[in-house]
């Protein structure tokens, strides 16, 4: 029933926390589906539908001679993989555990465990649908060809981090005002249909309708991984600083938020709910 409390040396704290973080990412995959495989097709047709959609909209339209030169379809999963990485980041942190979460009961775990945890299983699977639709399309369909593979994959990275950012406000927020935070959210996600430049490139977009768009992190990240998919775009109104400043500033603001959240919480909220 007692157990004596041994001192732990920092690396032995760090190993144990990093422990905790993986079986609770493993927890957090297969919370929406026990079958890892059937997960993963799950989010991989979510892709495959949206691109779907949108080639027949652009081809319906007329529209594919006013992008980029190069693969439609590639031009097309530019922007959507980022947008699906971003607002799936965003919700899966918003909906991570809680401090008044049962989880929250067990001495090991605490919210920023379960906030990582949440954040970095989104990643993987989002990471891992990509590579693996992008695979299929370069040895089934056409093959492809990325004009700097790195640059592009650190812009997914940072639309997930900048879906991190802002889920974390949005959870913060959440026990103080959870309906309010649920409708904020839903059209926060709407809006980027159409602000995150998804069907778009910035070069084309005249001066006096900038404004409507630059605001948005995810909008500077797809027009930046635009830049570097293919070699004959060269972005000139968005920047890689703007979005990584706005989400280290979002995330100061979600931890302040947090703690103080943290420490003036309590367990009828969750149950009022």
């Amino acid at each position: 029933m007692f157990e004596a409390q041994r001192p732990k040396t920092r690396t032995r704290s760090a190993v144990g926390m990093l422990e905790l973080i993986y079986h609770s990412i493993v927890r957090d995959i297969r919370k929406g589906h026990r079958n890892a495989l059937i997960g993963l097709l799950l989010s991989l047709m979510q892709t495959i539908i949206f691109v779907g959609v949108f080639y027949f909209m652009f081809s319906v339209l007329g529209l594919r001679g006013t992008v980029i030169r190069g693969d439609f379809v590639l031009y097309l999963m530019s922007g959507i993989i980022l947008f699906l990485t971003h607002n799936k980041a965003m919700s899966s942190v918003m909906g991570a555990e809680g401090p008044t979460s049962a989880m929250m009961k067990h001495a090991p775990m605490n919210t920023v465990i379960s906030i990582v945890s949440s954040a970095l299983s989104c990643l993987y699977i989002q990471i891992l649908s990509m590579m693996t639709i992008l695979f299929l399309y370069h040895i089934i369909i056409t093959p492809i060809t990325i004009y700097q593979p790195m640059g592009a994959l650190g812009m997914v990275i940072l639309a997930w981090f900048s879906g991190v950012a802002v889920g974390m406000v949005f959870m913060a927020l959440k026990p103080w005002a959870p309906g309010f935070v649920g409708v904020f959210s839903s059209i926060y996600q709407r809006a980027n249909m159409i602000t995150s430049g998804k069907m778009f490139v910035a070069n084309t977009l005249p001066s006096s309708l900038l404004g409507m768009f630059d605001w948005n992190p995810l909008f500077h990240a797809i027009d930046q991984a635009r830049g570097f998919t293919f070699i004959n775009y060269n972005p000139h109104f968005s920047s890689i600083s703007y979005p990584i400043k706005l989400s280290i500033a979002l995330i100061m603001v979600g931890l302040m938020l947090e703690f103080y959240t943290r420490q003036k919480i309590s367990a009828s909220w969750e149950a009022a709910r």
